[in-house]
């Protein structure tokens, strides 16, 4: 049950971070379907700074640098997604799907020259951090807690205060709901918008190194997220693209990704004979189902998706 707990927290952790990198894209009026490939390119960044770092470095300065290189990478890569959406007024739809399907490429691509260059017969595009990756938890009794689900918690506050009990969040909200008023007040809607796509792109690059750094020691980046910034944004809009909701909706889907790490362990799901992908299909199966039935009734921000023309009223 333990261990239920330990997965159920983590995968929430990476689900509320993404979702949040969402949903304050979405608030600005850019839809940010790129958050798969943002997540990929700050998970690429986290785990060369655990491959290089010195173990003997405190395992808090390994955290924050962790921190920083997957919010620096996600933040990049998030750029490409704002040019293109805001200066060139590119489809966000389009520009989103091939910014995932690019990312899993150049990560496969770097990380195979990477290791080639220190071993020519190493052609894997695996990274390792078995030594380092032990400073992002700590035991509290039977329990490893890992410092990213504090910094999720953190996240999930500061979105709150940010959107809602600040200048600069109403005004990025303010840019997603109805852009013309906004400018017509001296709101600079590009500007805001931007923020927004860089501020999604740092919270997704977190989430990327979250995501390949629970429970496991390695990662072979041909295999991407798995769907997880799709899931994200399952979340999101279940969460009503509020924060409050997103953290509650995260534990949900988490709960349910857990179980295929930890079912196993139970001896009556044991007995059902289930095959474990079964398991790993379950919180998309249950995305679907609940978005589904709430779909209908969800209110996204207003001028998401619409390019903004300063000339039109």
């Amino acid at each position: 049950m333990l261990l239920l707990l330990q997965y159920t927290f983590l995968f929430a952790a990476v689900l509320t971070l993404v979702a949040l990198g969402g949903c304050i894209s979405e608030h600005s009026g850019i839809i940010n379907l790129g958050l798969e490939g943002i997540m990929i390119m700050g998970a690429l960044g986290g785990a060369l700074t655990l491959k290089y770092i010195d173990p003997a470095t405190p395992s808090l300065v390994i955290l924050i640098l962790v921190i920083l290189s997957a919010m620096t990478c996600g933040l990049v890569y998030s750029m490409l997604l704002a040019i293109a959406c805001i200066n060139f007024k590119a489809d966000q739809t389009l520009v989103g799907t091939a910014l995932n399907m690019l990312a899993a490429a150049a990560a496969t691509v770097m990380v195979k020259s990477i290791n080639i260059a220190e071993n020519p017969d190493n052609v894997s595009s695996t990274v390792q951090y078995v030594r380092t990756k032990k400073a992002l938890v700590t035991n509290i009794g039977q329990i490893e807690f890992n410092w990213f689900i504090l910094v999720a918690v953190i996240a999930l506050i500061l979105a709150y205060i940010m959107l809602y009990k600040t200048r600069f969040g109403l005004r990025l909200m303010a840019c997603g709901e109805h852009p013309q008023a906004a400018d017509s007040v001296g709101i600079n809607v590009y500007k805001m918008r931007l923020w927004g796509v860089l501020i999604s792109g740092m919270l997704a690059g977190i989430g990327g190194i979250v995501y390949i750094t629970a429970g496991v020691s390695e990662w072979k980046f041909e295999v991407g997220v798995a769907g997880f910034g799709f899931l994200a944004l399952a979340v999101m809009i279940f969460g009503q693209w509020k924060p409050v909701n997103i953290g509650l909706a995260a534990l949900l889907f988490g709960f349910f990704r857990a179980l295929s790490n930890v079912y196993s362990g139970f001896d009556f799901l044991a007995a059902l004979k289930i095959p474990g992908s079964v398991y790993n299909m379950m919180p998309y199966i249950i995305s679907l189902v609940v978005l589904a039935f709430t779909s209908s009734r969800s209110r996204a921000p207003k001028a998401e998706g619409i390019p903004y023309d300063k000339g039109s009223r």
